[in-house]
């Protein structure tokens, strides 16, 4: 029977990011379901407008989630009541000149008044594939690192690559805070690219000889 080694071989690598991917929320609450409903549709509008007018290309404009419902209280001796009607809505922008971000962001806030939310924001890669493709050639030189010293340790060496596997593996967003509650006068807050990483592992398993 042959003997064999497998090592998982990681790695990451970084870059500037080139890709704002910000998610606004509208939420409005209002006497009437139907009040809530129109009003976060006006507001919702606004919002995607202004992003438009900002520069912001239609197919980098996704609505996401639809929510309307109730809000109770409990009242004593009488029970649960309504207390307001609540309609909200998401928007995925991705903004794809980090320049552009804080004036497309502070003008969404502008349009969308009290009624915006700020629920995060990531920084990315618009095609990380040359990122990829870095960290690929890391996590592999990482594993043949690996696999040459625990040969050694065994008093071995490598052989022929009998099987290799690429492990799921994914970097890290960069967060903005989270529901940011937008009740103040929209000024352009900076947004600082840094860098992002992208992360790669591999399963590779050698004969021994």
């Amino acid at each position: 029977m042959n003997r064999t080694i497998t090592v998982t071989g990681t790695a990451s690598a970084k870059a500037v990011p080139d890709l704002v991917t910000l998610t606004l929320g509208v939420e409005t609450r209002r006497d009437t379901a139907a009040k809530a409903y129109d009003d976060a549709g006006k507001a919702a509008n606004a919002v995607a407008a202004s992003l438009r007018e900002s520069g912001i290309s239609a197919v980098d404009l996704r609505t996401s989630g639809l929510n309307l419902r109730a809000d109770l209280v409990w009242v004593e001796g009488q029970g649960q009541k309504v207390n307001a009607y609540v309609a909200s809505t998401n928007l995925q922008v991705g903004i794809r000149s980090q320049a552009d971000a804080p004036v497309a962001i502070a003008a969404a806030v502008a349009a969308g008044g009290d009624d915006v939310r700020i629920n995060g924001l990531e920084q990315g890669f618009a095609d990380a594939s040359s990122v990829l493709a870095r960290a690929q050639e890391a996590a592999w030189q990482d594993a043949v690192a690996r696999a040459e010293q625990y040969a050694s340790l065994a008093s071995a060496s490598l052989g022929k690559v009998v099987s290799i596997a690429q492990e799921p593996l994914h970097g890290a967003p960069v967060p903005l805070g989270g529901m940011v509650r937008a009740s103040f006068a929209a000024e352009a807050m900076p947004v600082e690219a840094g860098e992002s990483s992208v992360s790669a592992s591999i399963k590779v398993e050698w004969e021994l000889l």
